[in-house]
């Protein structure tokens, strides 16, 4: 039971799906929450039956108001934290998809302009930059600035511009008929406009070995600030050899008692200064030359299977998790079919940032070309937001 009444508790298990979406989406809207599996405490699995009049459903979730929401939606949750879905009208001058620092720089562009933006986000506003710990190579924060932080910023000043955000939905479909496009959401509402930015980032990219998927979110993640705490005092393992891998490595020592880092290659290919700091850990170790083959665990994992390439040889790692950082692959779902991509899949666009479907423009990660860093992203969205202005007075 939580002795803290401000924090949100989520009563669940392991296996249970309905839980991990729960908890997936808390960790989109970056809100924190406590978990407790009722599987290994006596006292949850009491509240939890004393609740549900005799029965164990989950997820069951406590509310520092007091209220309980037992197996919500995710609409549930979004409604319950005050987030706003659905939007003022039906039809906007832009319509940005995504809000990284490429969507809510554009938009926040496009509303000192004068014109009316929407951005549509279905996880938290800010992007993956509200998930990073720190962002240290942004210009005109000289030291630093925690990644949650910045997002927050950028949210409030592209809003404070008048560009309308909408957080928690998600976009099903995006379609040109006639002059206008068409950005149709989740739950079945169009939005028009006359030009739509696509700034929808890149994901993690999985390892696609046997057991992963099973585990994921479980013991197999992608998020150290999302899901590091969860390991306190436990052994991790990082898989990946670049920048990303190695920040988040160092991230896990504030909790992890031992993280270790698994390279594919022969070499590291993150920045000398990273691998500087690494080297100083006492509680961290990295390994090159080794290739996760599988996962094994039923619910929970067991160990993790790796090849060790020199030696042709194969071992069994026992961690209590796993933290994976091999590369992005693009977000680029509702357009994939209708445009043209690069042979990775990141989003083609011409020197106006437009792609090949008339008033359809990319900026950010998605964009092939693009450097995958949150400046450059930032610059993107500024020449995005100044060329859509200039398309939209060219078709009227």
């Amino acid at each position: 039971m939580s002795e803290n009444p401000s924090e949100i508790v989520v009563y669940s298990t392991v296996w249970c799906p309905d839980c991990k979406r729960a908890k997936q989406f808390f960790g989109e809207q970056r809100v924190p929450y406590l978990n407790i599996d009722i599987e290994q405490d006596a006292e949850a699995m009491a509240f939890v039956e004393q609740k549900n009049n005799g029965k164990r459903i989950i997820p069951t979730i406590v509310f520092p108001d007091g209220d309980i929401l037992v197996e919500p939606s995710n609409a549930d949750l979004a409604a319950k934290l005050g987030l706003q879905t659905r939007a003022k009208r039906s039809f906007y001058d832009a319509i940005v998809v995504g809000s990284g620092p490429a969507g809510l720089t554009a938009a926040l562009y496009m509303a000192r302009e004068g014109m009316d933006a929407l951005v549509i986000e279905k996880a938290g506003l800010g992007g993956q930059t509200g998930i990073t710990q720190v962002l240290d190579n942004f210009p005109g924060f000289d030291e630093g600035i925690p990644g949650n932080e910045f997002a927050k910023r950028l949210a409030h000043q592209a809003q404070r511009f008048g560009a309308e955000t909408l957080s928690a939905q998600e976009v099903s479909a995006i379609y040109r008929e006639g002059p206008y496009v068409y950005v149709k959401t989740a739950d079945n509402v169009e939005y028009s406009s006359k030009a739509v930015l696509l700034t929808t980032g890149a994901r993690y990219r999985r390892l696609g070995v046997p057991g992963e998927d099973e585990l994921i979110g479980t013991n197999i993640h992608f998020c150290a600030t999302c899901d590091g705490a969860f390991y306190k005092d436990k052994r991790v393992l990082v898989v990946g050899g670049g920048n990303s891998a190695f920040e988040e490595g160092l991230f896990l020592t504030k909790f992890a008692s031992q993280v270790d880092i698994a390279v594919r290659g022969t070499e590291v290919k993150a920045s000398q200064i990273l691998q500087s700091k690494v080297a100083e850990m006492d509680h961290m170790s990295v390994v090159v030359d080794h290739q996760v083959k599988e996962f094994i665990g039923d619910q929970r994992l067991k160990t993790v299977v790796v090849e060790d390439h020199s030696k042709g040889v194969t071992h069994e790692w026992s961690y209590d998790g796993v933290f994976v950082f091999i590369g992005l692959s693009p977000n680029n779902e509702l357009v994939k079919d209708q445009v043209e991509v690069d042979p990775y899949g990141f989003v083609m666009t011409d020197r106006t940032l437009m792609t090949t479907i008339p008033g359809v423009f990319a900026a950010g990660d998605v964009r092939a070309g693009s450097t995958k860093q949150a400046a450059s992203a930032a610059g993107e969205g500024a020449t995005a937001a100044l060329m859509i202005r200039e398309y939209l007075k060219m078709v009227g």
